[in-house]
């Protein structure tokens, strides 16, 4: 199976390794320093036992339809990413092939299917953790099951991938029902992440500290209630219980907002948080904890500049962000190693 993975940070990166022996993988980035190191040393991947591989495998800048083809399309970038790379995907996917969001929040999938067409669009959760620890460096950092929705017409390529993933070490079942899945893993987001970049704690924190319990419980419930409230069918007695063991599972991952927070990056804060305040309004529920965090992380992402650090001696010096500068170049590696795990 040809596929192409639009968005090579964390989890795309975490996906691409686990994939490549598998299957053919092409890796998409903008980021060309990362590019440029994959393409001198291969994808290294620190297993959650420690070990490191370096795993072969293609990744490219500026992707060429006339090169690159695919029958299945992984779309792992941040929302605010969506409609580039849906457009990035319709150029590459092959007649019968799929497209398919790992993304977190609202949304992403009506944005996809918009450019591609609703028959070659689907989504898909995981509980798979990852945290880049530099470029061309990927730590694996929780490892949990995956879902996958196969809509009308979609179940024997869903199928097929699900049983490509399970080959690759990655456990996934497949549903039919997307819109409980894509709320499923929208109330582990809603519970972690915005709360994890505020407090700037890894995911094993929240459970762990009563305090920090506290403040995930109650935006969980609100969550919860919007989804009773517009008729998502859902286990709901379990949704706390679940975050908990996400936070548990993945104890010292560092969430991807909390990621985002820490190298001055836009989040994704209004299709997680933001999205159940905005669901909430729809659906004439309170929101009011899920309101403070969207609120409290946009301060966040508004003052990024005018951020405060100590320098270790008790004083306090403002710290330039670095940000990342992308290009246009394409890259493949011709090597490391393909052992298959």
């Amino acid at each position: 199976m040809d596929i192409v993975i639009i968005g090579a940070g964390a989890m795309g990166g975490l996906f691409g390794a686990l994939l490549a022996p598998w299957a053919r993988v092409t890796l998409c980035t903008t980021n060309t320093e990362h590019a440029a190191i994959i393409s001198r040393q291969g994808l290294t991947l620190t297993s959650m036992k420690g070990t490191i591989c370096r795993q072969r495998v293609r990744i490219v800048v500026d992707p060429d339809p006339e090169a690159i083809a695919a029958d299945l399309v992984l779309v792992c970038t941040k929302a605010r990413a969506t409609a580039t790379a849906a457009r990035t995907a319709l150029s590459v996917l092959r007649t019968n092939g799929l497209v398919l969001t790992l993304q977190n929040g609202l949304g992403n999938l009506e944005r996809i299917a918009s450019v591609v067409g609703t028959s070659k669009a689907t989504a898909g959760i995981t509980s798979q953790a990852a945290t880049l620890v530099a470029p061309g460096h990927i730590r694996h950092a929780g490892d949990g099951p995956t879902r996958l929705a196969a809509g009308p017409g979609q179940s024997e390529r869903v199928e097929a991938v699900a049983a490509l993933f399970n080959r690759a070490g990655i456990a996934t079942t497949v549903s039919d029902d997307v819109d409980s899945l894509l709320w499923s893993k929208l109330m582990v987001n809603v519970g972690i992440n915005g709360l994890a970049a505020l407090l700037r704690v890894p995911n094993g924190t929240l459970a762990r500290v009563p305090e920090c319990g506290q403040l995930m419980v109650q935006a969980v419930e609100e969550a919860v209630a919007v989804a009773r409230a517009l008729g998502i069918d859902l286990p709901y007695e379990e949704q706390v219980d679940r975050v908990r063991q996400v936070c548990v599972q993945t104890a010292e991952n560092r969430a991807s907002m909390l990621q985002d927070i820490l190298k001055g990056k836009a989040t994704e804060i209004d299709v997680i948080n933001g999205a159940i305040v905005a669901r909430g309004e729809e659906a004439g529920v309170a929101t009011p904890v899920n309101l403070l965090i969207t609120q409290l992380i946009k301060a966040l992402e508004a003052t990024v500049d005018q951020r405060i650090r100590g320098d270790g001696d008790g004083n306090h010096v403002h710290a330039p962000v670095q940000r990342n500068h992308f290009g246009g170049r394409t890259f493949f590696q011709e090597n490391p190693c393909n052992r298959k795990n």
